[in-house]
């Protein structure tokens, strides 16, 4: 069986994230015409993001607040799986996790889908417990998207935004070798792919930040 059949539905946000209970954050609202594009600097290259605000407002607001506070610097891509997904946006090269904000509320069923060079929302088995973490489809995977609100199963993940320039990069940080490495018993880039900086393009670079706590509790089992 392919590997990652086996990975199941939500994979996607990693043990330690799910510990956080606070409930999802009103995001501030982003005018529907705003397609801003933001820049993250790797050590494998850039990657240029095109979000989609109209679509997915709470979503790309959320994810702007990090970029703006400069969360993003010093995290690292911590999974990468060829042939569905790259994941990063909360551990730091020690694969410490960094304090997020509150969880934001799901926007899957706005109607994109999750087709190669998309960016989404990761989660646990809530639609509503993403904060920083995102992942990029390497592939189209349609079983990631919103079917219905029964279960977290049918809700599938928010997309957000898509890789308009550096898929190349992408598609070099998901065919690095990988290895078990700190709560991951797999799947973690070798060497670890950082997170140099994130921009959006046209205002000024914001500084690193300096937040390194770890969330509380959870067993080392790896979720999306």
């Amino acid at each position: 069986m392919p590997k990652h059949l086996l990975t199941a539905l939500f994979l996607l946000v990693t043990p330690l994230a799910l510990a956080q209970t606070a409930k999802p954050a009103a995001a501030t609202a982003i005018p529907p015409a705003a397609s801003p594009t933001v820049v993250l600097h790797t050590s494998q290259g850039d990657i240029t993001l095109e979000l989609f605000a109209d679509k997915s407002p709470k979503s790309v607001a959320n994810f702007l607040r990090y970029v703006h506070e400069g969360f993003y610097a010093g995290t690292v891509f911590h999974r990468a799986i060829p042939g569905y997904l790259v994941q990063g946006g909360l551990y730091t090269k020690e694969l410490q996790p960094r304090r997020t904000h509150s969880p934001v509320p799901s926007e899957a069923d706005n109607g994109l889908s999750n087709l190669r060079g998309t960016i989404a929302v990761a989660r646990g088995a809530d639609p509503n417990s993403g904060t920083s973490q995102f992942f990029i489809n390497l592939v189209d995977d349609r079983r990631l998207d919103y079917v219905g609100n029964q279960s977290g199963l049918t809700w599938g993940y928010t997309v957000f935004g898509k890789v308009v320039k550096g898929m190349d990069v992408v598609d070099k940080i998901a065919n690095l070798p990988t290895h078990g490495q700190g709560p991951f018993a797999a799947d973690v880039p070798d060497p670890l792919v950082l997170i140099e900086g994130a921009s959006v393009v046209g205002e000024e670079a914001p500084a690193a930040s300096s937040s390194t706590a770890a969330s509380s509790g959870g067993a080392a089992r790896k979720s999306k």
